[in-house]
């Protein structure tokens, strides 16, 4: 038997548990929890710790407890936004996790809609720009809040990207006597909700509103001094870059921050680190960031190899700006097996430094030409945008 277990509870308590786990928690020596939990388990007759703050100290609180027998509980699921996932990662084989139905499950079945397709998210404690990467015409989500203030900044960040008419309703207490519901628009949202609740959204665009792809972006999304990779030398490069989840990028010469920011977009959990030496770049890639649902991208500023060091080992990278030898020799050290690279050159001293390099290491070489149609007098005729020359390489 596990020493460590992590029991989710609802608003019924104990009386929602199943035999097994309320077992465990009755028989406890220790329960670990919120002020809430305690007062749902009241009955059991266990040491009681709160919660430490902050929320890091926990393992060293559980640290100290081993060999006795000790319940965590949380509420709902304990591996769905909550505490769980850190428990076990950090006590390999010495956990038992027993979910209760959460809020996601709670929720879905009060709106009659099915779990499987709907995007679950959480604001609690977090940035609620994360969910600008899932607004689509008809999208819903589930989204966790903790209280009247997060509720209210998704409304209005709703209505200044034009989906001020989409439907939201806020599910308190799911499962307990006071179970609640308010419905209404985020464009008329009044802000009357409790802590700890979740809101259904249904997303519905007005008129003029903004809806962008996860990638693919126009140019336009973008704030840039101009110089930045334009939309379908981006595709290409994000096709060979190959974003997946929870993988992480190095965007050297991150610019305005477009390839980090459609890669962060492009699949869940994606991770992107930006390194630029000039400052104002950095500032418009962190608006940009913002501005996209994507406020994890770390940025580092200076120039490679240097400012590389200590930066946790990439998947992928791109190197858009500053190609140099000593720059590919240190992020091709950096990559993981199986990692993508991919460079790109404007310049003709770049496409000699990558020439050079594609001799050594191999890889495919490809030149990228892009024209647009535009006026020229009362007529139209192709602009050439400058040509790209594109390597990209797999690490073994």
């Amino acid at each position: 038997m596990p020493w460590l277990h992590v029991v989710g509870l609802g608003e019924d308590g104990l009386a929602g548990l199943a035999p097994a786990a309320r077992g465990l928690v009755m028989g406890a020596e220790v329960l670990v929890g919120g002020a809430r939990h305690h007062r749902l388990t009241e009955k059991a007759e266990g040491e009681r710790i709160a919660w430490p703050s902050p929320w890091d100290a926990m393992l060293g609180v559980l640290e100290g407890l081993r060999g006795r027998r000790v319940v965590v509980l949380v509420t709902g699921d304990p591996l769905w936004f909550s505490g769980g996932e850190r428990i076990v990662a950090a006590f390999p084989g010495e956990v038992a996790v027993h979910p209760h139905p959460g809020a996601f499950q709670m929720a879905a079945a009060r709106m009659g809609w099915s779990l499987d397709g709907v995007e679950c998210l959480t604001a609690h404690g977090r940035p609620v720009g994360r969910v600008l990467p899932h607004l689509a015409p008809g999208a819903r989500w589930l989204v966790l809040v903790n209280g009247p203030e997060t509720a209210g900044e998704l409304a209005r960040l709703l209505v200044a990207q034009g989906w001020g008419s989409s439907r939201v309703v806020a599910l308190s207490h799911l499962g307990g006597p006071g179970e609640a519901r308010v419905e209404g628009t985020a464009g008329g949202w009044s802000g009357e909700t409790p802590a700890l609740c979740t809101l259904a959204v249904e997303c519905i665009p007005g008129p003029g509103a903004r809806v962008l792809g996860r990638t693919g972006l126009p140019d336009e999304a973008f704030e840039s001094d101009g110089t930045m990779t334009k939309r379908e030398v981006r595709s290409a490069t994000l096709a060979k870059l190959v974003p997946l989840p929870g993988q992480m990028l190095w965007d050297v010469g991150l610019g305005s921050g477009s390839v980090a920011i459609e890669w962060m977009r492009a699949a869940k959990g994606a991770r992107a680190v930006g390194v630029e030496p000039r400052a104002d770049r950095r500032a418009l890639a962190a608006a940009n960031a913002l501005a996209l649902g994507v406020p994890g991208l770390e940025i580092v500023a200076g120039e490679a190899p240097a400012a590389l060091e200590g930066l946790p080992a990439p998947d992928a990278v791109f190197l858009g700006g500053g190609l140099s030898e000593a720059a590919f020799e240190a992020v091709w050290a950096a990559l993981r097996p199986g990692g993508r690279l991919v460079a790109n050159a404007v310049t003709l001293e770049a496409e000699a430094v990558m020439l050079a390099l594609h001799r050594r290491h191999g890889g495919e070489l490809v030149r990228i030409a892009v024209s647009r149609a535009e006026p020229v007098g009362r007529l139209t005729g192709w602009r050439p945008a400058m040509e790209v020359m594109q390597w990209s390489l797999r690490t073994p």
